[in-house]
């Protein structure tokens, strides 16, 4: 398939700039094959049914954006990929002239020196003081890596609502924002329902936010991700599928974790990195449905809830949610995608 089956029109008021004020008062774009209902998030205990099992991403997002200075005086700005050792990154570099290997800035009084690139990203090093980690830099200098396409600096509200109810482990640079949604109350009537739920971790990374590059959607590579899937994760999902339950993984990043670590056809503990890119054509072996929110245009995003609930059905999905002005991306609206047969 070609980069381009993938675009579609998307005005720019549909594109969420804030949340709403209540989580799980987002609409939700049910998606059955060809067939659609418009309903709500809060309604979720409705549509599943006892002995489901929701899988969601611990991951919490780290204050991942840094501004810094060249020797030279000029600025740039740092999204960070992931910390790589004691004193080393994997970060995007914005800057009005790209460095080079051995370049210096400073973040605060904290210099850094430009080890070398890995394809769209830089290795970076830091002079850190003694008793100083990257994680008290980050702390101290960083900021939350609102996406893009929210076109705002990030506010108090942000740091709560960029977050999901559940996160735990620090590791991402964007938040796998189809579990922004959930709330106490919403967890609550879950479970009254019969409905249960477990925990995987895949840390975001920056290269969530970079272009498919190449038409030819075969020849893209994805960056890698960190996954870990414990022991006891493994054992309940496989408990309430043995017990005639339907996985439901809440959002892309469950569905490529669930999906890497059951490349043997069954759930396996992993701890690793992947890049498995899934797209139309690819085979899924764990996951029954997936809730996801609305991705951007030729994203590798739209690629996978295409797979999962068929290309065609897919693209009518968001032209109707366009014409039904569902709100887009981060903090916009939500979906639950079932698949194509």
């Amino acid at each position: 398939m070609q980069l381009s089956d993938f675009r579609f029109d998307l005005p720019e008021d549909l594109i969420a700039q804030a949340p709403l004020p209540t989580r799980s008062a987002s609409r939700l774009l049910v998606q059955r094959g060809a067939q659609l209902e418009h309903r709500n998030v809060s309604e979720l205990p409705q549509l599943l049914r006892s002995g489901d099992h929701l899988v969601f991403n611990d991951t919490k997002v780290i204050p991942a954006r840094l501004h810094g200075t060249k020797s030279t005086g000029g600025k740039l700005e740092l999204l960070i990929e992931r910390v790589t050792g004691e004193n080393e990154v994997l970060t995007k570099i914005r800057a009005s002239k790209a460095l080079k290997a051995g370049g210096k800035f400073f973040v605060g009084d904290v210099q850094a020196v430009v080890l070398g690139r890995s394809s769209d990203l830089f290795r970076v090093q830091f002079t850190l003081p003694a008793g100083l980690t990257i994680d008290a830099l980050l702390d101290t200098h960083g900021q939350l890596p609102l996406p893009p396409y929210i076109e705002r600096e990030p506010d108090r509200c942000d740091l709560e609502r960029y977050q999901t109810v559940y996160a735990d482990k620090p590791g991402a640079v964007a938040a796998p924002t189809a579990g922004l949604h959930f709330d106490d109350n919403l967890f609550e009537s879950l479970a009254a329902s019969g409905i249960t739920h477990s925990f995987v971790t895949l840390h975001v990374g920056a290269g969530t936010f970079m272009p498919v590059r190449v038409d030819d959607i075969n020849q893209h590579q994805m960056h890698p991700e960190r996954v870990e899937i414990s022991e006891q994760s493994v054992n309940q999902i496989k408990q309430a599928k043995s017990s005639g339950g339907r996985i439901i993984a809440v959002g892309t990043t469950t569905v490529r974790s669930l999906e890497a670590a059951s490349v043997s056809g069954e759930l396996q503990v992993f701890d690793g990195e992947t890049r498995l890119f899934i797209t139309p054509g690819s085979r899924f072996n764990l996951v029954d449905a997936m809730i996801t929110n609305f991705h951007l245009p030729e994203s590798t995003l739209l690629m996978l809830v295409s797979a999962f609930g068929g290309f065609e059905n897919t693209m009518a999905a968001y032209k109707s949610a366009v014409q039904s002005r569902y709100r887009f991306f981060s903090y916009g609206d939500a979906m639950l995608v079932w698949p194509e047969s």
